[in-house]
């Protein structure tokens, strides 16, 4: 696949990640957005989308990845351009819906004016963790049926556009990831009276949604994660293979290697 890269930064290390990796890429982010790119990313309103269009256009860019934690952008529909008024509709109704609807909604923009939206791991592919990875102490049988009912759960949600994670112990769901995402799950899982805790430590399971598009949405862990969980009192983290992002990969296994935690696979 040749043409230019255009990297569309959001939150997180991931944008990082890729701009290192492609040194020539045209790399954008947008104001009101949090990204960790600094001053070379040049900054684009949310609501001049066919400006950004242009520039893109203009500087030969071909291919697109949108990177990061998008965190739902304010808009001012009285500054909105032409192309941005046109695509406010699908935009607006997509706004309404899951991280899914939005993200795919961005996608179908970026597509039909003839790019190629690709997948962060499509350009990282070491960022996925392999089928069979086992990191740390085995999980043993009580942690295997923890993440099984972990993923039973995940898949049962998956149609309702909810989250990527779950944590079980002792067979009870003790708390599915939501809108406020990871760290707010690990919080209140770490917060909840032992009283009401099993004695098993429990599981946090990270998977995809049943037909995610994975080019924008791709879960992912990184050492806060680990650290999350630890603080949780949990025994270890299962991931899905192929489709699971492990950021910051040497800092995510010092911290795995300090906590005494497991981090292996599951195919769901």
């Amino acid at each position: 696949m040749t043409g230019r890269l255009a990297i569309l930064a959001c939150g997180g290390a991931l944008p990082v990640a890729l701009a290192q990796s492609n040194p020539d890429a045209v790399l954008i982010c947008f104001i009101g957005v949090p990204h960790g790119l600094g001053a070379e990313a040049e900054e684009h309103r949310f609501e001049k989308l066919g400006a950004l269009i242009e520039r893109l256009q203009g500087a030969g860019v071909t291919r697109v990845v949108l990177a990061g934690n998008l965190a739902r952008p304010t808009l001012d529909p009285a500054v909105f351009d032409a192309e941005t008024k046109a695509f406010a509709p699908n935009l607006m109704r997509a706004m309404q819906g899951g991280d899914d609807a939005l993200l795919s909604a961005v996608i179908s923009l970026f597509e039909a004016q003839g790019f190629d939206v690709l997948g962060a791991h499509e350009l990282l592919p070491d960022l996925t963790a392999r089928e069979g990875l086992c990191l740390g102490p085995r999980p043993d049988a009580t942690a295997e049926m923890d993440a099984a009912r972990a993923a039973d759960i995940l898949a049962a949600l998956s149609p309702l556009d909810i989250g990527q994670g779950c944590v079980v112990a002792g067979g009870q769901c003790l708390g599915i990831e939501t809108a406020q995402g990871t760290d707010a799950l690990l919080r209140f899982v770490a917060a909840t009276d032992p009283a009401c805790r099993p004695t098993a430590p429990g599981v946090f399971v990270k998977a995809a949604k049943r037909g995610q598009d994975l080019r924008v949405d791709m879960p992912a862990i990184g050492p806060a994660t680990i650290k999350a969980v630890a603080a949780a009192g949990l025994a270890g983290v299962m991931i899905e293979p192929e489709r699971v992002m492990i950021l910051e990969r040497d800092k995510t296994l010092a911290a795995l290697a300090d906590s005494g935690l497991f981090l292996a696979t599951r195919s769901l």
